[in-house]
């Protein structure tokens, strides 16, 4: 049975005023920081966790995908928003809403494409240097506009953020594992656990190299998948905008045949918004 275009559609629309409202409370709330310098933005975007407004554009390639030899595009809008709750508290809140166009994955000449399903994920983070650590809650919110796309599932579960910085290097993890409470009763449960392992070093210019290991666990599946992804990136400006280019291969490590891709790239632009 084909889902009316009333559903999709008010599920873009939604998704398209949500971020329009993230951009006008950026837009009034926010200037950036006159001073800062590249390097300092440099570890600051290092730092899931820093005071700091940001908004990438995740893009990912992913090729050579299971018995079809199947394309994956994802654009990950990922807009990080952090509220100031004391003078030694921040509530950092990091939003993910993929947008995937993906062919020959589910079936031989088949085409997909729409919104995924939503993370949403809110770190306490007390104001620290050196070890830096950030605890919360993390929601997985089913918004995807096929069911090929999504889970169809309500879910909840904790997250946390553990690393260490200095000038010019961080290193540490962040990790969720994420349980299905409500949704469609005939799709499978959601009991998926996710990892990012990262070291990064950046310099002056604001030129920063890093690599960093992803890992899935889909203990409902029993599967795991894992890529290794070394990165290069740069904060520069365009005009009067902070951005942040990053470039990476997707180097898969081992996954099960039906989800692992042969080969990947990863592109991201991030718009700054440097804090106080």
């Amino acid at each position: 049975m084909k889902r009316s275009k009333t559903g999709f559609e008010f599920k873009i629309l939604t998704t398209i005023v949500f971020t329009l409202v993230s951009f006008a409370v950026i837009a009034q709330e926010t200037e950036p920081k006159a001073g800062a310098s590249a390097q300092e933005l440099a570890d600051k975007l290092a730092n899931p966790v820093a005071s700091l407004i940001s908004v990438p554009l995740q893009n990912n390639l992913s090729y050579g995908i299971g018995p079809f030899n199947g394309s994956k595009y994802t654009i990950n809008i990922q807009p990080i928003i952090p509220f100031k709750l004391t003078e030694n508290l921040n509530l950092i809140t990091r939003y993910i809403v993929p947008v995937v166009d993906q062919r020959d994955i589910t079936g031989e000449n088949t085409h997909e494409f729409g919104l995924s399903d939503a993370t949403i994920t809110a770190f306490f983070a007390p104001k620290t240097k050196g070890l830096i650590l950030g605890i919360g809650p993390a929601f997985l919110v089913p918004t995807a506009t096929d069911k090929l796309l999504g889970t169809e599932k309500f879910g909840i579960g904790p997250s946390v953020l553990v690393m260490h910085q200095g000038k010019g290097l961080s290193i540490g993890f962040i990790a969720n594992q994420i349980w299905s409470v409500a949704g469609d009763e005939n799709r499978a449960d959601v009991n998926q656990f996710y990892t990012q392992i990262f070291l990064s070093h950046s310099y002056k210019s604001g030129a920063s190299l890093g690599i960093n290991a992803e890992i899935t666990q889909n203990w409902e599946a029993k599967t795991t998948l894992i890529s290794l992804n070394p990165s290069i990136g740069a904060v520069t400006k365009l005009g009067n905008q902070v951005v942040q280019f990053a470039i990476s291969p997707l180097i898969p490590i081992t996954g099960p045949s039906q989800i692992k891709p042969d080969w990947g790239l990863r592109v991201t632009l991030g718009f700054v918004f440097p804090g106080s």
